[in-house]
């Protein structure tokens, strides 16, 4: 991943926590390229970066973590179905 805005380097060595969360955020929003997320990370992490998530993502994400199906955002009930 390839960001253009952010001095990764500094922002990783003057605030290594911080980057870590906001690495993860970035991972899940904008594509993993290649990169593998870390269960154990994500739900450690997630009441603080759920909120900074694509809507949609997040909801996928809880599914698949917690097995949870949306109740905020509609889908038809075929959509859960893995056939």
């Amino acid at each position: 991943m390839v960001n253009w805005s952010t001095d990764e380097k500094k922002f990783k060595r003057n605030y290594p926590r911080e980057y870590k969360l906001w690495h993860l955020i970035q991972l899940i929003n904008y594509g993993l390229e290649g990169e593998k997320l870390d269960e154990k990370e994500v739900r450690k992490a997630w009441p603080r970066i759920r909120d900074q998530l694509d809507p949609h993502k997040a909801t996928y994400l809880e599914f698949l973590l917690w097995d949870h199906k949306p109740s905020s955002i509609q889908f038809n009930e075929n959509f859960w179905a893995l056939s």
